[in-house]
């Protein structure tokens, strides 16, 4: 790079930091009045913002006409324009979900435990936000209302960066998300939308040590990778669903067929939709299972066992048993019992959602204890994954990790918490 280039880029980034910057400190700003507002204001405020989005919905569609053309002009797969496309069913669902927000307890304030020591001190431990978030994801538009009404009612401000392939559809939706808010007095600088798609702004983010209080990212495993690998601020890692399904072989050939194309086929775009469908070698009806997924318009990649039973099934390589196709693409291994499924997870799982297909309780209690996911499921398909699914409201997403939140990240993991302690003259001797 020449020295007028050098020169360039740093001025770039330079002004990216001082923009990142001024956001954020607008967004402390603001969050500190987020903080003291009651819990029936921000009920209220949610509730306008939810009418503004049932209220925007021509606008909204609108919007995301233009993004759903752009994108299929760049060649996106036909999982990622649905994860993509919205409509005035699902708009509808955008709205109930922030006024299911809007309904659940207040977090803030919250006591999580109280202990009197022997000394007379009182030791309160509250939940409090956590402060300005981060927010950085892609493609689904649908993150801009949920992160905004989860941030608001758990006291926080955001900075959210959508994906490129959805930027008309993020700015319709914030749009109707600040018009409603600020109606009922939240501030709009509580929930900002990053005005540039210039990736050096995601990094000017990564460094706002100081200022964003947390950064958490929802996309591709590259986007994860690279916040984690460049992050200076905490990041709660959402990392991509490899998910499994184990049909035991004591499973219902119904429900199995049943359970194994629905977490399939219903939303292939989706984190808690199916990858690799693990068969018990002893399960009898393996055949009708197969060929009921490929009848679905499923394409399977298998091993040379599942091969053997349908010459429909494509060769699996080694790179299948760790890919998210979010797409109409299932991998398949034959396995000789519940613990080769479970070390087949435990290899090439990604911590999201894993389920068991079985009659057998014992078995079905074995794979609960034993699996090391966020979500373990018995008899259920995995696209229930969902934090509405869960009763929450909505999600931030599914963190895979082991600290601070785990599975649905709603209210709860987007607070922290602090002690609070009284007494009455006590000193340390």
């Amino acid at each position: 790079m020449n020295s007028n280039n050098l020169n360039r880029k740093t001025g770039e980034n330079e002004a990216m930091t001082t923009l990142v910057q001024g956001l954020a400190a607008a967004g402390r700003t603001a969050q500190r009045k987020l903080a003291r507002m009651a819990d029936r204001e921000k009920t209220d405020a949610l509730q306008s913002a939810a009418s503004e989005l049932r209220g925007s919905k021509d606008e909204i569609l609108a919007a995301n006409a233009l993004d759903i053309t752009a994108g299929a002009e760049a060649g996106l797969s036909a999982a990622l324009i649905d994860r993509l496309a919205l409509d005035a069913g699902r708009i509808d669902a955008l709205a109930a979900a922030v006024d299911q927000v809007a309904g659940l307890p207040d977090p803030v304030g919250q006591r999580i435990d109280r202990n009197q020591r022997p000394n007379g001190l009182v030791l309160d431990r509250v939940r409090v936000p956590i402060g300005l978030l981060g927010i950085i994801y892609e493609s689904r538009p649908n993150v801009t209302a949920d992160a905004a009404a989860l941030c608001v009612r758990a006291g926080n401000a955001v900075l959210l960066r959508g994906g490129t392939d959805a930027l008309h559809s993020n700015r319709a939706i914030h749009a109707a998300m600040i018009r409603g808010l600020t109606s009922a007095g939240v501030p709009a600088d509580a929930v900002q939308l990053m005005p540039t798609q210039d990736r050096d702004a995601v990094g000017a983010m990564l460094a706002a040590a100081g200022l964003i209080d947390m950064i958490i990212p929802r996309g591709g495993k590259s986007l994860v990778a690279r916040v984690q690998a460049d992050a200076r601020v905490p990041v709660l890692a959402h990392l991509d669903g490899i998910c499994h399904t184990y049909i035991h072989h004591g499973a219902d050939p119904e429900m199995a067929r049943t359970i194994a194309v629905n977490a399939k086929m219903r939303r292939t775009g989706i984190c808690g939709a199916l990858e690799t469908l693990l068969i018990d070698a002893a399960y009898p009806d393996a055949s009708a299972l197969l060929g009921t997924m490929l009848d679905s318009g499923c394409e399977v990649r298998g091993d040379a066992r599942a091969q053997a039973i349908d010459r429909r099934i494509i060769a699996a390589t080694g790179q299948d048993w760790g890919t998210e196709y979010l797409d109409s693409i299932v991998s398949v291994a034959m396995v000789d019992g519940v613990e080769a499924a479970m070390a087949h997870i435990a290899a090439h799982g990604s911590h999201h959602t894993d389920t068991i297909v079985t009659a057998d309780d014992a078995v079905a209690e074995e794979f609960l204890a034993e699996v090391d996911s966020a979500i373990v499921m018995v008899n259920a398909s995995s696209q229930f994954a969902d934090g509405g699914e869960f009763g929450l409201g909505a999600e931030i997403g599914i963190a895979t990790g082991r600290l601070h939140a785990r599975g649905p990240v709603a209210l709860e993991g987007l607070t922290t918490y602090k002690w609070l302690v009284r007494g009455n003259g006590q000193v340390r001797p």
